[in-house]
């Protein structure tokens, strides 16, 4: 069975029942649950360091009333960064490659931040529509250029997530198929062809938790500029 570059990219199904609600709810399994133990171990105890690193991090910009998302973004952070890591591992899927999760994680959380910035200052969201100082002649086509602009922003995080991912996870597979046909052939070449698969690797591997930190922090500054 000959496989296309592209078919790493489908929904595994069995039985003709979908696997991406599993892929999907397998990070959670894998976060620790809560415990009345007084002491932890060094992996919970790293994991709450960097997740109340990262939490101080992202809530430094955002005043007071934007803490209330602390929660949320920390939650949508571990969920990216495991759903991008284990889309790495041999036999996966990554639903993150799909453009349809992640539109459905951005427009939803995207609409939340206008909603509230258009509930608690309705001049101030309205007035990022038209910027201070701009010509008569100019106003109609600014409030449509903004317009358009601020109804780009989910497609903009869901696209940004979806390419890097496809490009990496195709730029595996191309070297990956190039070290395996010039083995036999050169194998010097072939060898150093590895190398560089690793290499690859390992910035996929930064890619993954870059781009699901990315994700998070425009969603917090779009919600910046609405509280």
């Amino acid at each position: 069975l000959v496989l296309g570059f592209f078919d790493q990219f489908l929904s595994p199904n069995l039985l003709g029942l979908p696997l991406v609600v599993i892929a999907l709810t397998l990070p959670w399994v894998l976060y620790p649950s809560s415990s009345s133990q007084w002491l932890s171990n060094r992996l919970l105890m790293l994991q709450g360091w960097s997740i109340n690193r990262f939490t101080q991090q992202l809530l430094l910009p955002l005043n007071t009333a934007g803490h209330k998302w602390a929660l949320l973004f920390a939650s949508l952070m571990l969920f990216l960064i495991s759903m991008n890591m284990l889309g790495l591992l041999p036999y996966t899927f990554t639903p993150t490659t799909q453009l349809s999760l992640n539109l459905g994680l951005a427009v939803p959380l995207w609409l939340a931040t206008v909603i509230i910035g258009l509930r608690n200052q309705t001049t101030h969201a309205l007035g990022h529509l038209l910027p201070e100082g701009t010509p008569t002649p100019l106003i109609p086509v600014l409030v449509i250029i903004e317009t358009i602009s601020l109804f780009i922003r989910p497609l903009a995080l869901g696209v940004r997530l979806t390419a890097n991912l496809t490009a990496g996870h195709l730029l595996i597979q191309l070297i990956a198929t190039a070290a395996f046909v010039l083995l036999p052939l050169m194998p010097a070449v072939a060898v150093l062809t590895a190398a560089l698969l690793l290499l690859l690797t390992l910035l996929e591997v930064a890619v993954a938790m870059i781009q699901a930190y990315v994700f998070v922090l425009l969603l917090s500054l779009y919600l910046q500029e609405n509280i």
